[in-house]
């Protein structure tokens, strides 16, 4: 029987090719779609999750009142992961973690700045990353030891075996390669490049010997707790630690677990409020709705074909089919169409992915090679079959046998037939998808016109190191002298980040009870020349004019405002035991998220760690004369360190990444949604035009001409469009306000972008309808008047 249902299925679909090709071609359309967008969300939900101890492994989180709100933070002070494993006996291992430090690494043959990690010795112990060669229980038993990845390890030593070598790190400490690193995949945090002993951290003198460590919040701290160990009571336990260490400490501690450490990143007040889950849940419903439409349109086209197939039905009911024959036998062709489009869409799938990586940044894959893959790929198959085709099956198949065999097939008269109700739908989802990607490009725009209150352009930033900061004033002059650069500051870190921040600083007049976040940055000279901030009261830091100036402080406006000087210059700010005297006020700039409010920041004097170089190249010389220039003056004086830089404009662009790869995906997955849902309109317009065609036929021999004739036929399409829209651009208004919340400097979701999107979707719509209207009302009356 079920042969039989396949071979009538096979020679229906044949009969009626275009039928079939736009059919099949919907619906791979939708499922490539889905898939592609459910191969991301499994991606980012494993993200750390191949870890064989993941159910007990926990990262010490830190929470803290500022001015009547709870922060919360993953960053902990250097002795917290030592004292929790000595203290509390629920703890199996700890281990600190701070990475992506760039250090040079060197060998007799390559020097390379490598981003370099320390962690505790129990660290591969708690964590399944695996070493292809040598012992991960005994591979930083020694404080000089070094894990090399697979492709670090090939940068320096090739082919050969790298167990046992030698490498140099900053021309000076020397540690041997103890263990290589398989290449760590795409979905996880951690970055190994090359890692060493917390040990060897301490030996290179980054060690905090503050003494208030415990108020620092500076590394990372992981923990593997005992089986069956309570967290809730732990935590308890721990949630003091802090404050019985140090009693400036107003830190609370706990642990958070590693299944959420990627997916519910996002605190406000003390509490988790999502974070990248919403994008998962974002782009879930999408693919859903990319599936839904495709369904739909499927089903649009089966019963646009009912007329032709109606006679087939009776013939059939009157040769003594059942009904429930008949639903098999329509079911099964819908499932040999979707077995179909599931092929199409998985080869359209393999053929999109490396594009698709690129756009979305991550390694996803099609895991061929494993079983559960091809059982879900059957299931989703047959889902999509049975979600297609159950309205077409027993809509074809409840056709009286006695009215469709006389040629009196009942036509639907309700305004709002299952068909019309199910274009609406289409385009709903279509449309709030075209709203959504319209508003996130607006705000990306608005971000990115936003004044950034310095001058990008031709700006670079060269990382120093220990031998280029010794030579830093001869540099400079070179620079300029040369003629590569116009002007040079030394600064604490790039325009573009600010990482430097503390609540303990202090001013007169301050209420002692207040906790203030201020943000830090440094300078030794000519700062406002090189960056193009402009300045608003006193004078720029310039250590070479005013030695004194080595603790000259400069503040923004929102500093100024925060602190409430009436007039700041001249008055004296405590912090890091320094006092530091006001010279000048700048306006504010934007060093951080282009989409957040500026935070009060103090520009302070090169008695603060000043390890970049903030250069104003020359825009008279083309930029590769300069860069080659900027090395060549390096490599004189730094000769054993390669030189670091980076350009101001593009690293700021850079922060637009998340942002702009959500306008991107949404876009082509609403242009997916806008195609598939033009078939569905199509063949809702072929079955109109199929049921109308006799008084098409009466229209015309009274006089109708062809343009009232499309008109009529194309009317109650854009009406359908205009009901969707209707719907559709309010709940498009709800999310989208409801993704800018996050966001402090942000657009007004104005009408316009409402009116662009009716005006597109209806120029598609009457597109799309245009070609079975014209040809309706072309068509020869004598045709559909002939048997009346």
């Amino acid at each position: 029987m079920f042969k039989n249902y396949l071979k009538i299925a096979w020679r229906s679909l044949i009969k009626s090719k275009w039928y079939t090709i736009i059919n099949i071609s919907g619906l791979a359309l939708g499922m490539a779609g889905a898939v592609l967008i459910l191969l991301w969300i499994q991606h980012e939900a494993s993200y750390d999750q191949f870890h064989k101890n993941n159910n007990r492994l926990y990262e010490a989180f830190y929470q803290t009142p500022f001015d009547g709100v709870i922060r919360t933070g993953n960053y902990t002070s250097e002795p917290m992961g030592p004292a929790l494993k000595a203290e509390f006996p629920e703890v199996q291992a700890s281990s600190r973690y701070n990475a992506g430090i760039d250090l040079l690494l060197k060998t007799d043959k390559d020097a390379i700045n490598v981003p370099l990690t320390f962690v505790d010795r129990p660290f591969f112990e708690m964590f399944s990353f695996p070493l292809v060669l040598g012992d991960k229980n005994t591979a930083l038993s020694q404080p000089n030891s070094i894990i090399l990845s697979q492709s670090t390890a090939q940068l320096f030593f090739g082919k050969e075996n790298a167990l046992g070598k030698t490498i140099k790190i900053e021309n000076e400490y020397v540690a041997t390669v103890t263990g290589i690193l398989k290449d760590l995949p795409t979905n996880t945090r951690f970055q190994l490049d090359a890692v060493c002993n917390w040990d060897f951290r301490t030996q290179m003198g980054f060690e905090d010997q503050s003494p208030h460590a415990w108020t620092n919040s500076v590394v990372n701290t992981f923990v593997l707790l005992k089986p069956h160990t309570s967290v809730a009571a732990f935590n308890a336990k721990v949630k003091d630690i802090s404050m019985r260490k140090d009693e400036m400490s107003q830190f609370e501690t706990f642990l958070y677990p590693l299944k959420k450490w990627h997916l519910y990143n996002r605190f406000e007040n003390g509490k988790v409020i999502g974070g990248r889950i919403d994008n998962l849940y974002l782009f879930g419903a999408i693919a859903g709705f990319i599936l839904i439409i495709a369904c739909i349109n499927f089903t649009n086209l089966s019963t646009a074909r009912s007329e032709r197939r109606a006679k087939e039905v009776g013939v059939r009911k009157v040769a003594g089919a059942y009904k429930s024959l008949l639903v098999k036998q329509f079911l099964c062709e819908s499932i040999l169409l979707a077995f179909f489009a599931g092929c199409i869409a998985l080869s359209l799938v393999w053929l999109a992915l490396p594009l698709y990586q690129s756009i979305i940044g991550e390694q996803v894959q099609v895991p061929l090679n494993e079983p559960l893959f091809w059982v879900s790929a059957i299931g989703f198959i047959l889902l999509a079959g049975l979600l297609a085709g159950s309205y077409p099956a027993f809509f074809l198949s409840s056709f009286n046998p006695i009215s469709v065999l006389k040629g009196q097939m009942v036509k639907p008269k309700a305004h709002f037939s299952p068909r019309k109700i199910l274009v609406v739908i289409q385009f709903g989802f279509a449309i709030t998808l075209i709203i959504c990607t319209l508003i996130v490009r607006q705000q990306i725009s608005f971000a990115i016109n936003r004044d950034v209150g310095y001058h990008q352009d031709q700006l670079l930033t060269i990382h120093l190191n220990d031998e280029s900061m010794k030579k830093g004033e001869l540099i400079r002059q070179e620079l300029i002298n040369s003629g590569t650069a116009l002007s040079v500051t030394k600064t604490g870190n790039a325009m573009t980040r600010a990482y430097n921040s503390s609540w303990g600083i202090d001013w007169e007049g301050k209420d002692p009870n207040a906790k203030i976040v201020l943000y830090r940055y440094g300078a030794d000279a000519d700062f406002i020349k090189t960056t193009g901030v402009q300045l608003l009261a006193g004078r720029d830091i310039n250590v070479y004019q005013y030695p004194s100036d080595s603790t000259a402080i400069i503040l923004n406006e929102t500093a100024a405002n925060v602190m409430g000087f009436d007039n700041p210059i001249g008055k004296v700010v405590d912090d890091n035991l320094i006092k530091w005297t006001i010279v000048g006020v700048v306006k504010d700039f934007v060093i951080q998220s282009p989409y957040q409010k500026i935070q009060p920041m103090l520009i302070e004097g090169p008695a603060a760690y000043l390890p970049i170089m903030t250069v104003r190249m020359n825009g008279a010389n083309k930029m590769a004369k300069n860069l080659s220039s900027v090395e060549d003056i390096f490599k004189k004086y730094a000769p054993n360190y390669p030189v670091q830089y980076e350009f101001a404009n593009e690293d700021y662009a850079a922060k637009f990444k998340n942002e702009q790869k959500t306008a991107l995906l949404t876009g082509i997955f609403s242009g997916i949604s806008i195609l598939i849902s033009c078939l569905g309109l199509f063949a809702l317009a072929a079955y109109m035009a199929e049921i109308r065609q006799k008084e098409i036929g009466v229209r015309k021999v009274l006089g109708a001409t062809i343009s009232s004739l499309v008109g009529l036929l194309s009317r109650e399409f854009i009406i359908l469009v205009l009901i969707a829209f209707a719907i559709a651009a309010p709940i498009a208004y709800y999310f989208m306000n409801k993704w800018l919340y996050d966001f402090a400097y942000k657009i007004s979701i104005g009408w316009t972008v409402f009116a662009w999107t009716m005006l597109i979707t209806i120029a598609i719509a009457l597109l799309t309808v245009s070609y079975q209207a014209i040809k309706a009302a072309l068509s020869n009356p004598v045709d559909s008047l002939r048997n009346e």
